[in-house]
Formats: structure tokens, C-alpha cells, sequence
């Protein structure tokens, strides 16, 4: 891949104030986008993410170090770096900024209303005040809804479905997203439904795992799912040091060694993605593009981690995985 900081020097200015109408010429416009994630960069390089929406952006005529750059900047974990993030990037006059899950798209938010923002998977942003509604957002943003509330609750029909006897089920939840209330209301109602209880623990980064870890592992909990919004390596490091279910609603999760994984497609979702920003580049207001929900949903079940726990898949949910990873 070329050099982004060499591009940059490259181009010079009269590229990057070129109009859009040049595009298709060898000094059209080039378009700079902002890529905001709270996650570490090595998701966002990563074929999960990063794959999906290059590969959505060049079949719409966006080339990364042609016509296109993008700005990366990752909080690496800490949600506290955002708004800083979030400025930096409105300081470099991006056309538009991407926002990655809930905590991104509120400091991209707070620091401008003029750049278009498209959220790229966010929970809910309805209740959390990002827009006024999903077919009428107003404002400067819109994108993709990640309904991961509502899979959060999906995953505990799949754990007990594994694990019939469940009766205990913790949540890591992140008490610096403000998704966590709606996160952990849908997942209520149907621990309630179900008649399981919910052990639900707040933590503000890793350096509060070992601890919820450990209260989990003295109550005897029978699985554990974690908001995807905090790190899901330290969680599934400590999971199998305490021989723990772990599962999550990202499919980064699973791959990573977690049991499994319930999420919407990252390729549906990025690909999505590009199509509203291309969107946005001809001319649409944020404003009158509806938030579009995931239609595509992947089940990921790591079975060496099944193996490692001494669990054996019903053949029932076996059918239904997207991806084995043996």
C-alpha cells in the first residue's frame, strides 16, 4: 500500500480542492475521509473492517492513495483520547469523518456539526441521542445502526442452547459508552423472559477485568458476554485462565478465541457504509439519509475453544454458523 504521509506530500493543494466533477481525471478531486474507531488499529487493518470498506469504496471509484486518504485515529482502547482524536481531525478539514461504535460517533459529534458523519456500527442511536430518528436523523450524520443490543439478547438463546442448565449469566459491561443502558435493558428483558440472572458488572478499561473475573468465577457464572465497545482480548485471556464461557456480539470475538460470536456482517455493514458516503460526495444531506439497519448476520463458533472448555456444539447450532474456526 502507498505511503499515506508520502501521498499527502505528493498530491499538493490544487488536488485536494479539485471538484468532485474531475474525478475521473488523473488530478480530480481528492477526497480525504476521517476514520474515528476506539478500538486498537490492528482491528482496523484487519480484513474484518478494513477489508469490507476499502473494497466497498473501490467498487464505487475511491482508491486509497489515488483518489482517496484516510485519515486513521484510534483511541487504541481509551475512550478518554476520542474528542481529542475527534478535533484533529476536524482541524485537518476532512470532507467527512467514519465513526466506529457508539463512543467514537459521540466525540465525532460534539466536535463538529458541519463535517458529515456516517457511523459505521453503533448501537441504538436513537436512544443514545445521536439522531432524532432512523429515517430522519437531522443533523450531519447518518450510517449504519448495529442493532447489537438486540443480538446481545439473541446470544443468550445461543448460550442456552449450549448450555441448557444456564441459570447464571455475566455482562462486562463499559461505563464510559453511552450505549451501556440500552445494551443492558434488552439483554434484561429477555434474561428475565428466560428466567436467567444477569450479573452485570461496569468497568471503565482492562485494568478492572480481573476483578469482575474474579467475583464472576466465585459466583459460579455459566458464560459471560462483553460489550464490544471494551477490548475483547483481555476478556478472553482471562475467561480461559478461569475456564470461562466468554462470547461476544463483533465477530472479531470469536476469531480472537472467544466461543463464539452473534453480529451483523461486517462486510454488509462496511460495504453499506461506502455506498452512504459516496452518497454524501454527490451531493445528499446526512440529514435526509436514513440510518440503515443490518439485514446480513454471522455466527462464529471457535471449537478449539469448545474443545478447550470440554463443550460439545449442538449440531442445531452447527447449521447455523457463518464460520467454524477449528
Amino acid at each position: 500500500m502507498i505511503d499515506r504521509r508520502e501521498f499527502i506530500a505528493a498530491v499538493g493543494a490544487g488536488a485536494l480542492t479539485a471538484s468532485f466533477a474531475s474525478l475521473a481525471q488523473p488530478q480530480g478531486k481528492v477526497w480525504r475521509i476521517g476514520f474515528l474507531v476506539q478500538r486498537h488499529l490492528d482491528l482496523v487493518d484487519s480484513d474484518i473492517l478494513y477489508g469490507p470498506f476499502r473494497q466497498g469504496m473501490q467498487e464505487l471509484g475511491y482508491v486509497d492513495g489515488r483518489n482517496l486518504i484516510i485519515e486513521w485515529r484510534s483511541a487504541e482502547g481509551n475512550a478518554e483520547r476520542l474528542p481529542g482524536l475527534a478535533a484533529e481531525l476536524v482541524r485537518l478539514a476532512v470532507d467527512l469523518i467514519v465513526a466506529f461504535q457508539t463512543p467514537a460517533v459521540q466525540a465525532a459529534k460534539q466536535a463538529t456539526n458541519r463535517i458529515p458523519i456516517v457511523i459505521a456500527a453503533a448501537g441504538d442511536p436513537v436512544a443514545t441521542g445521536i439522531v432524532a430518528s432512523l429515517a430522519r436523523p437531522g443533523g450531519n450524520i447518518t450510517g449504519m445502526s448495529g442493532a447489537t443490543a438486540e443480538l446481545a439478547a439473541k446470544m443468550l438463546d445461543l448460550i442456552r442452547e449450549i448450555r441448557p442448565g444456564t441459570t447464571r449469566v455475566a455482562v462486562l459491561a463499559n461505563a464510559n459508552d453511552p450505549f451501556t443502558k440500552p445494551f443492558l435493558e434488552q439483554i434484561q428483558g429477555s434474561a428475565r423472559r428466560m428466567g436467567i440472572g444477569l450479573r452485570p458488572i461496569a468497568v471503565r478499561g482492562p485494568g478492572e477485568f480481573d476483578a469482575a473475573f474474579e467475583k464472576w468465577r466465585s459466583e459460579r457464572v455459566d458464560a459471560i458476554i462483553v460489550q464490544p465497545s471494551l477490548p475483547g482480548k483481555p476478556a478472553i485471556e482471562l475467561a480461559a485462565k478461569h475456564h470461562l464461557v466468554v462470547t461476544g456480539p463483533t465477530r472479531a470475538f470469536a476469531e480472537d478465541g472467544g466461543l463464539l460470536s452473534y453480529s451483523a456482517s461486517p462486510k454488509e455493514q462496511f460495504q453499506r457504509v461506502a455506498v452512504i458516503i459516496d452518497k454524501i460526495f454527490k451531493g445528499a444531506k446526512p440529514a435526509d439519509l436514513p440510518v440503515e439497519q443490518p439485514t446480513k448476520y454471522d455466527l462464529v463458533i471457535n471449537m478449539k475453544t469448545a474443545k478447550a472448555l470440554g463443550i460439545k456444539i449442538p449440531n442445531s447450532i452447527l447449521v447455523q454458523a457463518t464460520k467454524l474456526i477449528e
